[in-house]
């Protein structure tokens, strides 16, 4: 147990993958009741936490993340028993700023030196997955404003879920254009392409950075 903790410290990045792999596979089992949505929140109150621990490891300000993400994990419960479109706007907004602050404060961490550690490795694939879950909320955000923005072969008419935003976000992100989830507003357009500009920078700058210093150092 001493050991597991001294190697979550060590690599806070890994952890926090970890996490929020997990609630990909999780979250589908928590969509459509009251009781899963409260659920999916206290998820997210894991990820956010452990999204600003890993921020502690950066250059990125810790203070700045705790006032992105309690408001955020706040305005997501009261959503839960008061929905409005209001709240809503407000708490994706706060999610999409912290998720997306988080992923610069490990880019940071990732490029301040030309040494590549293990948690560096690992917070390779955190701050992809923190860039989808801020592009995801992005798209709530564009959809609680712009009804109707995407729309998919099952139910076309229905707004779209957290689960099926998400997946558009990974499928962008990633440019495996796999997703069923097609945006047909303008705005909606918009926020896909920046997240496509994003994902290819990602792999051009970082991943492709990482690799060569990888590859320099074994040699």
């Amino acid at each position: 147990m001493i050991k597991l903790f001294r190697g979550a410290r060590r690599n806070p990045s890994a952890i926090l993958l970890v996490v929020q792999l997990l609630g990909v596979l999780v979250y589908p089992a928590m969509e459509g009741s009251r009781g899963g949505r409260v659920g999916f929140e206290i998820l997210g109150i894991v990820v956010l936490t452990l999204a600003v621990f890993s921020v502690r490891s950066t250059p990125g300000l810790t203070w700045i993340s705790i006032c992105l993400g309690i408001p955020a994990v706040v305005l997501s419960l009261v959503d839960v028993f008061w929905p409005s479109v209001a709240v809503l706007v407000i708490s994706s907004v706060l999610h999409a700023v912290f998720y997306f602050y988080a992923a610069y404060s490990l880019l940071r961490y990732m490029l301040s030196d030309h040494d590549v550690s293990t948690d560096e490795l690992w917070a390779t694939g955190a701050t992809f997955t923190l860039v989808a879950w801020g592009f995801a909320y992005l798209y709530v955000f564009v959809q609680a404003l712009v009804p109707g923005s995407f729309t998919a072969a099952v139910n076309p008419q229905d707004d779209r879920t957290w689960m099926e935003l998400l997946f558009l976000s990974f499928t962008t992100l990633s440019s495996t254009g796999l997703s069923d989830i097609v945006p047909i507003t303008s705005w909606g357009r918009s926020v896909v392409m920046l997240e496509q500009l994003a994902g290819l920078g990602y792999v051009a700058m970082v991943v492709s950075r990482l690799v060569g210093l990888t590859v320099a150092k074994r040699r």
